[in-house]
């Protein structure tokens, strides 16, 4: 079983939204910038921690040449690590890491995410919150991005866009739905009893 993650697939737009991100991140209590060493964290390919200044991150995010890794600050000891690529289609997916978080600080960081999926300019495709890690996030691509039929075993809920939660719920028997936004729709398993 794999560690717990939000998945978010989101349109590629001409410019970045990256500021904009940070700004919602942040009012949600996601601080880009390590409290005590005041700049942002890009993890390197071995894992290990380089200070960045916010600008220069949002600058190599907006080349959309290579995945880059980062870290999201809960408080000074308490991160979520988001891989942040980019699809040929032009998609922006980020996976935000939910392992070692207790439910409240899980709940704070899916707030950010279905927040930032209603009020970031560029549309979500769908956004896949799997607490346990039931399923593999790049599992997903084939449904989420190429048109595919196969339905991975259900997380805690999706929200996406009306014909990915139409396959979702032919191939998943008992989901729940429920209008997000505009566009969105969350699906969740049925509450019983």
């Amino acid at each position: 079983m794999a560690d717990g993650f939000i998945r978010w697939y989101r349109e590629s737009g001409a410019t970045s939204i990256f500021a904009e991100q940070v700004a919602l991140f942040e009012a949600h209590g996601l601080a880009l910038m390590h409290p005590v060493r005041g700049q942002a964290v890009v993890l390197d390919i071995e894992g290990e921690q380089v200070l960045m200044r916010q600008e220069e991150l949002g600058r190599l995010l907006g080349l959309r040449i290579a995945p880059l890794t980062m870290e999201w600050w809960l408080t000074a000891d308490a991160d979520v690590v988001d891989e942040y690529t980019y699809e040929p289609f032009g998609c922006e997916i980020q996976t935000l890491w939910l392992d070692g978080l207790c439910a409240e600080e899980t709940q704070l960081v899916e707030a950010a995410v279905i927040a930032a999926t209603t009020q970031l300019p560029i549309p979500t495709h769908a956004v896949v919150i799997d607490r346990r890690g039931t399923s593999d996030p790049d599992d997903w691509d084939s449904l989420m991005l190429y048109d595919g039929a196969k339905v991975p075993r259900f997380p805690d809920s999706v929200i996406a866009q009306e014909p990915i939660t139409e396959k979702i719920m032919g191939a998943t028997p008992g989901l729940a739905k429920e209008r997000v936004g505009g566009y969105l729709t969350r699906l969740a398993p049925a509450r019983q009893g």
